[in-house]
């Protein structure tokens, strides 16, 4: 079947860590954002906010807390921050003097997690589809509190992630995916993992690797996750989300 140009740029996405020192208008800016909002919501209580960060120092700052190497936080076109968000609905629902300790259970913390989700991979194919590069940002997790009174979060929100925008400065190739077979499941979920399967594509990643870093780095996709399974991390983020009132029932 031919793809169509929504599929294409969909096909064609690789993340994009060197930006053209190049601000993005007021103009791509609310289109952006007007993008985001049209993503699907469960039950439309629009549980997320967006933050668009334009500031040098708390660009600044976020790279630091991400990881200090990341200049790509820090040097774009604009940096958004995807909150989760239940501060907006806790005070609409304290005006309607409805019961809002609905808000502190799991389930609508996963309602919002999910929301905010929706709307920033709208975002992201938006950006693509103008010419724009992006990189999604898992790392202003680090510091979770920092980057909290950074951008003036109320009780009741969590910085879930950023999203680098900008104007790419360089043409990566893509990452390797899973095969389809591994990743896709009919009718029932198959435990076993094909291993002949995860061997040639772990030669994939090894070639890729290798490709991209000039033979510096000699790396597996399953060593790499097995790596990340040797310690915790970010484990400051339950107390967090306690203090913040969210997903505690």
């Amino acid at each position: 079947m031919q793809a169509n140009p929504v599929i294409e740029t969909l096909l064609n996405h690789r993340s994009i860590r060197k930006f053209k020192n190049k601000p993005l208008t007021e103009d791509q800016i609310n289109l952006l954002v007007r993008s985001a909002q049209a993503a699907s919501t469960s039950s439309f209580t629009q549980s997320y906010s967006i933050i668009g960060v334009d500031d040098p120092e708390i660009k600044k700052q976020l790279r630091i807390i991400a990881d200090n190497n990341q200049m790509y936080v820090e040097e774009n076109g604009c940096f958004f921050v995807f909150v989760a968000d239940q501060y907006r609905n806790k005070q609409i629902g304290e005006k309607q003097g409805a019961d809002t300790s609905i808000l502190d259970t799991t389930q609508r913390l996963i309602v919002a997690l999910g929301d905010a989700s929706f709307a920033a991979q709208n975002m992201a194919v938006a950006a693509e589809s103008m010419g724009l590069g992006i990189c999604f940002i898992g790392s202003i997790q680090n510091d979770i509190d920092k980057t909290a009174a950074l951008l003036g979060l109320p009780e009741g929100t969590f910085p879930f992630f950023g999203l680098a925008v900008g104007y790419p400065d360089q043409r990566p190739e893509q990452k390797p995916r899973l095969p389809l077979e591994v990743i896709f499941h009919k009718n029932t979920y198959k435990k076993d993992i094909p291993e002949k399967m995860m061997d040639t594509y772990d030669q994939k990643v090894r070639t890729y690797y290798k490709t991209r870093t000039d033979n510096r780095r000699d790396d597996t996709w399953t060593a790499e996750i097995a790596r990340g399974l040797s310690a915790p991390a970010r484990m400051r983020l339950k107390p967090f989300l306690e203090k913040q009132q969210l997903g505690r029932r």
